[in-house]
């Protein structure tokens, strides 16, 4: 208990010290983990939405693919964004290797099925007879999926969430392709492997306290908006 205390304090102390090095870390774990929930969530709920509410060739396999790709390892997709956008890989002149935007890059990848995923599974527990009605009603198939999307916004916004939660506690392929490279690429998952690497048990605990607050936030403003939406 005294490690955990010692580690809550030190973490309270690092946010008050305004350290400009643990700021631009918080700061770029939050701009990598928002721009890739955005990009994954962007093209993984309309993904969710075709794949819940289509009938198409092949949809049990894309669906099976996507399923499958929930329990992609990490290090494998760093692995292979490497050798992607290495300088003799086809995405080498793109010079994003060790930058924050190959970071999102691996982030998005991993984010993707899991916001396509549950999506689907979201939209698939609505009541058919709601998008049925609304084409009654002489609704285009936009306006019936944006009926749909608002029986189900409470199950999106909880997509959203799982998105995120899993973007920002990502070390795997973040490691692989950001490089770790202190002051550029150094988010809060990669800076507890390190000082914890080094022995620095206790700072590395004040950045994990620091990475738990602030899933601990998203999750206030996720239940926030629920409150707000049964008013």
């Amino acid at each position: 208990m005294d490690f955990l205390g010692d580690g809550l304090r030190r973490a309270v102390q690092l946010l008050l010290s305004t350290d400009a090095e643990v700021y631009g870390i918080v700061f770029l774990t939050l701009k990598v983990a928002l721009v890739a929930t955005v990009i994954a969530c962007g093209l993984g709920l309309p993904a969710g939405f075709a794949l819940a509410g289509s009938r198409f060739w092949g949809r049990r396999a894309a669906l099976t693919v996507v399923n499958t790709a929930l329990a992609f390892p990490t290090v494998v997709v760093g692995l292979l964004l490497y050798g992607l956008l290495s300088r003799r890989g086809p995405l080498g002149g793109l010079g994003w290797l060790y930058t924050w935007q190959a970071i999102v890059l691996g982030d998005v990848v991993l984010a993707l099925p899991i916001a396509a995923a549950l999506s689907a599974a979201a939209v698939q527990g609505v009541d058919p007879r709601i998008r049925r009605t609304a084409e009654t009603l002489g609704a285009g198939p936009w306006r019936a999926a944006w009926a749909v999307a608002r029986e189900a916004r409470f199950a999106l916004a909880a997509v959203i969430t799982a998105a995120f939660g899993h973007v920002v506690a990502e070390i795997g392929s973040a490691m692989i392709v950001g490089g770790n490279v202190r002051g550029q690429t150094r988010t809060l998952t990669t800076a507890v492997a390190l000082y914890t690497s080094q022995g620095d048990f206790g700072f590395a605990l004040a950045l994990g306290v620091i990475l738990l607050a602030l899933a601990l936030l998203v999750n206030i403003a996720l239940q926030v908006l629920q409150g707000r939406g049964h008013a």
